[in-house]
């Protein structure tokens, strides 16, 4: 039994910036991760993956990134760094060790996992993430098709697709830049674009578009939203003429309301503009061929990626896991209320841990 006064679950870049604070306030910690390495996720993500953060404002807590690494951190770069925190922090998590269930009994909280370790300890921590496991939709007829469905998680690069018809469910940030690295090596690529998006540009005339919304930000929040519209309108512009709709929300209130990021855009725009990417509306089902349309129209198609996102569940091993979230999945706003001068509540996802620490 182990027992030390905080347990950490998740190693990935939120678990670390919480075991760097805590081994910075020296508060006595427990770190476990479900894989066998650090950031696991990271070493999974697709090759050509670069944060659309700068660099300047995307370091966990204490440890800036080296001052070779370009503003928007690559994939690789980003592993790199997290093991050189673990390094630094003396972090070192138990790997291989899956959580099954977390009780409360006596004050205390009972974690076991399925290797058969336990931890009694005071306080929790759920750093696994709002991507811990993939939303894989069904689709009509879909056992009928001949070629290869799969979720963006498994995509690495366009090696496996040349002189293939590849479309592309979701355009999200992750289906936007899949559909991106396809149109630019040449590869037949279609877009499934089924609601209303928010897009915005990198990086504008002005600089990097994060360091224009937290200047945005200090404005009244009427005129914050207005002026991130207006910017919005002059940088994409109106893009129904290429079936992609943009919703009334203004970015910033998408993301302040529903925890949704904007896509942010690298190049996809372009290319959809010069028809290398061909927007498509949302699947009515699958054929033999490939994939009917809900406009009737019919593609046949040699691979489908479904960048349809992913969901924390919680509930797979923390009893009425929905009453800390609310109705986007996120943590309920009675959590984002906690004490920050304890340091943790006994559990939050955590997406930006130097907000509740420091």
């Amino acid at each position: 039994m182990n027992k030390n006064p905080v347990l950490i679950i998740g190693a990935g870049p939120a678990g670390l910036a919480m075991a760097g604070r805590l081994r910075k306030l020296n508060i006595p910690f427990d770190i476990i991760e479900k894989s066998d390495r650090i950031a696991s996720i990271w070493h999974e993500h697709y090759d050509r993956l670069h944060l659309h953060t700068i660099k300047e404002l995307s370091h966990l807590p204490h440890l800036p990134f080296p001052e070779d690494y370009p503003r928007y951190v690559s994939r690789q770069q980003l592993v790199d760094y997290y093991e050189m925190y673990a390094k630094a922090f003396d972090i070192k998590p138990h790997f291989d060790t899956e959580i099954i269930s977390i009780k409360k009994s006596n004050n205390k909280w009972t974690v076991k996992a399925r290797n058969g370790k336990k931890w009694e300890t005071e306080q929790v921590v759920i750093a696994t993430g709002t991507n811990r496991a993939v939303n894989r939709p069904i689709f009509e007829g879909e056992e009928k098709f001949q070629g290869r469905i799969m979720h963006s998680r498994i995509y690495k690069n366009v090696d496996p697709f040349h002189d293939q018809r590849v479309l592309v469910v979701g355009m999200g940030n992750t289906g936007a830049e899949i559909a991106l690295d396809l149109s630019e090596h040449g590869i037949e690529t279609y877009l499934s674009v089924r609601s209303e998006v928010n897009i915005v540009p990198r990086d504008t005339f002005a600089g990097p578009t994060q360091l224009t919304a937290l200047r945005l930000a200090k404005l009244p929040t009427w005129l914050g939203d207005w002026l991130g519209t207006q910017l919005r309108r002059v940088m994409v512009g109106d893009l129904s003429h290429y079936g992609i709709f943009t919703p009334k929300v203004p970015p910033a209130k998408q993301l302040r309301t529903t925890g949704k990021t904007p896509v942010i855009d690298i190049g996809t725009i372009k290319h959809i503009k010069a028809g290398k990417i061909k927007v498509l509306p949302g699947i009515d089902h699958f054929t033999k061929e490939g994939v009917a349309f809900t406009n009737g129209e019919k593609y046949a198609l040699d691979t489908v990626i479904l960048a349809t996102g992913y969901s924390a569940k919680l509930d797979e091993f923390i009893p009425d896991a929905s009453e800390v979230l609310d109705e986007h999945g996120w943590r309920s706003p009675i959590w984002a209320k906690v004490n920050t001068k304890a340091c943790i509540s006994w559990v939050m996802i955590i997406m930006c841990p130097v907000v509740f620490l420091e």
